[in-house]
Formats: structure tokens, sequence, C-alpha cells
């Protein structure tokens, strides 16, 4: 049966049409705000209210938000819904309808918050552990995962400012690392003396030969293309010179961009985000805990640890290049998580 044409849809037939052929939206955009709004509608209708869009105000907006809430929608389609009534109830303010905008501070409930993946110092110690067995070998590529896992540790670097750090980025000597964060904005994290000892040894054993393995590569391809390309040359583990050097070296201004990365993968180029995920959940595959496995675990970990050893909440937050204070506090949650859980194994009466 035909609805009751009244003012309420004729408003929200009018901001679709405009949504449609002034904005320039999608088909699919235009259908799911016309259906969020319908149910707009219908909510106002069987409510009793009278349909008139000058009698929208901030409570009414709420109700209906909740009413979509308590009906179990998920929070992305909640989230997608209060968007849209805040979209209808701004075009009736600028277009004339209603002197004011009763939708300005309309908010969707906020989702539950799940608690990001956090290691405990011996899973952090019992992992670290491994890799330094594993890089006592020399070999390039453990040499080079220790010290992506110590500085992702030391630092809470997000992985895409880790892959992208140049060798110049890093100071040894008051240890350091300049690196781009979100926003393009640039910060100065700190690392510890494992961290820089990974780093070291990588720098002056592994690096070096992940270069030498690419010049070897360049150079043994002939000019003809071979009708099967033969098996890649091992990378070959160099011998440690006497004493490593105090200070790492940045790299010559001569070497070509890609090269200038710190870490690097086998063809010499920048190693990847995909590569260091990689490695990670490698790494976390047989540790107890739920949760994503990437290296924002490592992350987690850092902040977590941080505050649970007294560190001061901005200092926190400086170290990891949150805009906002309240991203920050995400690990307070997480500190007391852990200290309720302790609670409760050890008290006798827990």
């Amino acid at each position: 049966m035909d609805e009751t044409p009244t003012a309420l849809r004729d408003a929200i037939s009018l901001y679709v049409r405009a949504v449609e052929h002034e904005n320039g939206a999608s088909p699919h955009t235009v259908r799911a705000y016309a259906g969020d709004l319908e149910t707009f509608a219908r909510f106002v209708e069987a409510r009793g209210a009278e349909p008139d869009p000058t009698l929208i105000d901030l409570e009414l907006l709420r109700e209906w938000v909740w009413s979509q809430n308590d009906a179990g929608l998920a929070a992305s389609s909640l989230a997608r819904r209060t968007s849209t009534v805040r979209g209808f109830t701004s075009w009736l303010a600028r277009t004339g309808w209603v002197s004011a905008d009763a939708g300005a501070r309309l908010r969707a409930p906020r989702p539950d918050r799940r608690l990001p993946r956090v290691l405990s110092r011996p899973q952090v110690d019992a992992l670290l552990e491994v890799l330094v067995t594993r890089a006592e070998t020399n070999d390039p590529v453990a040499l080079r995962d220790l010290a992506i896992i110590e500085l992702l540790y030391a630092s809470a670097v997000r992985v895409g400012e880790l892959v992208g750090l140049d060798v110049d980025d890093v100071d040894d000597a008051r240890r350091v690392a300049r690196v781009l964060g979100k926003g393009a904005k640039e910060r100065v994290v700190p690392f510890g003396v494992p961290a820089a000892r990974a780093l070291r040894n990588y720098l002056e054993w592994g690096r070096p030969a992940f270069l030498a393995h690419a010049e070897s590569s360049v150079a043994a391809t002939p000019s003809a293309a071979p009708t099967r390309l033969a098996a890649p040359t091992p990378l070959a583990t160099p011998t440690p010179p006497a004493a490593p050097a105090s200070r790492v070296t940045p790299t010559p201004p001569a070497v070509p961009k890609a090269q200038r990365a710190l870490f690097l993968g086998m063809r010499g180029a920048r190693v990847s985000p995909r590569s260091v995920y990689a490695l990670v959940a490698g790494l976390l595959t047989d540790l107890p805990g739920s949760g994503p496995s990437g290296p924002h675990t490592f992350r987690h970990t850092a902040a977590t640890h941080l505050l649970d050893g007294g560190a001061d909440l901005r200092a926190v937050q400086e170290i990891l290049g949150h805009a906002s204070l309240g991203t920050t506090q995400l690990y307070t949650h997480v500190s007391a998580e852990r200290l309720a859980s302790v609670y409760r194994t050890a008290h006798p009466r827990a």
C-alpha cells in the first residue's frame, strides 16, 4: 500500500533527489540514503509523532538511533544510518526547512572496543632468545629479522614507519630513529641497547650481504634472456670484522635511492610490509593468546609494557605518535585488564 504523503516524506524525497543530482552520488549510495531515511520516517510515524520536519529534535533522533541499536543493527550499519540522518537534518537547515540543525550533536553509540593482543614479558624474552640464537650463525636474514623485531618492540613503531626507514634515519650514538608517521608527521623514537646491538650487527654483517647478493645477481644476468632462469645464488654469509663500528654509517649519496633503505630484501630493495607481517605471524603462531598476529602486536605490547613500568601517558603518546591522548588511553585499559586477570588468578578470594 502506498504511503500517505507527509511533509517529512516530501522533504526526504527532495533530499534524496539532491544527493543524487547535486552531489553526484552513486546509485548504490542513493538507495542506501533512501532506505535509511525510510526507516527513520517509519519510526516517526509509528511513534505517533507529527511527521513534520520542523518538529524533529535531538531527543527524537537519539530515540531512533537507540531503537536501531536495540534491534541488533551492526555497528557499521548503525554508524551509516546515523551519518545519513545527520546529513538530512543539515540539509533541512541549509535549505530553510528548519531554523536549526537538530542532528548536529547526534552520535552513534560507540561499539565495544576489542582489546589489542599483548604479549607477556616472558613471551617477548623467549621469542627474542630464539631470534638471537639464529642470528649467532651470522646468517644475514637472521640478523635482519632480529633487528626488525628488536626495533618493533623497542620503539613501538608502525610497520609502515619501520619499512620506510633509511640508514641515515638511525642514530646509533643517541639510540634514536627518525620516523615518518601518519599525516606525514615526523617524530623521533628511542630504542634500547639490545635493539642498538642488533641493528649494528645487521648493518655491519647482514645488510652488505643483501647488497652484494643483489649486485651479483644483476651482473650474472646475460644480455639475452635465457630460455630458463637459473636458481638464485644463495645469500653468502660475510665474515664478521674484528670489531663492529660504534656508529651507524650513513649510506653514501651515490647509492641508488632504493638501496638507502635500512631493511633490505633478497633483491637489495626495501623490505615490504608483507614480509614483516609474514615474519611476525610465523613467530607468533605457537604462542598462546587471541587476536591479530601482525607487527602491531609489538606496538601494543611495547605501549602496555611502558605503562606497566610506570611511564607517563603523555610520553607514551609521543612515542606512539598518537594525535589524541584518548587513543593512547586504550593501553591503560589493557593494563587494567591484565591487572584484573592477575588478581583473579592469584588472590584467594578473587
